[in-house]
């Protein structure tokens, strides 16, 4: 499959498929990369209708499940502090699939995503 920009309804269609999957999310934003691994157990969305300010996303992408988060930086491991990986979304929010991975592109980084080896 060649890669290809989806709207959200075709990102969540397909990504809804790796429910029940290991998968690895690769986040790099600014110069800070991190990695997590996590059984994915659910997926949904989230809407924060009281903001305070832009910091905090009108719309969040939740994925359920435990894993672990790798601070390239630091080198170090750790447990995810919650059985929740937020990632959050604008209207400009960009999805992408190359047939094996997902991208989601927002104005604070960019989330790699894809199904990480047993």
């Amino acid at each position: 499959m060649d890669h290809q920009f989806l709207s959200v309804e075709e990102f969540n269609a397909l990504f809804q498929q790796w429910s029940g999957q290991k998968v690895k999310i690769t986040k790099h934003e600014m110069d800070d990369i991190d990695q997590t691994i996590m059984t994915l157990q659910q997926i949904s969305y989230d809407q924060n209708t009281r903001r305070i300010d832009d910091y905090v996303p009108k719309h969040s992408l939740l994925l359920h499940g435990g894993g672990q988060i790798e601070t390239l930086a630091a080198m170090s491991e750790q447990p995810l502090p919650s059985p929740v990986y937020e990632i959050p979304l604008q209207d400009s929010t960009l999805y992408e699939y190359d047939g094996q991975k997902f991208f989601i592109t927002t104005e604070r980084g960019v989330y790699k995503i894809e199904l990480a080896n047993s």
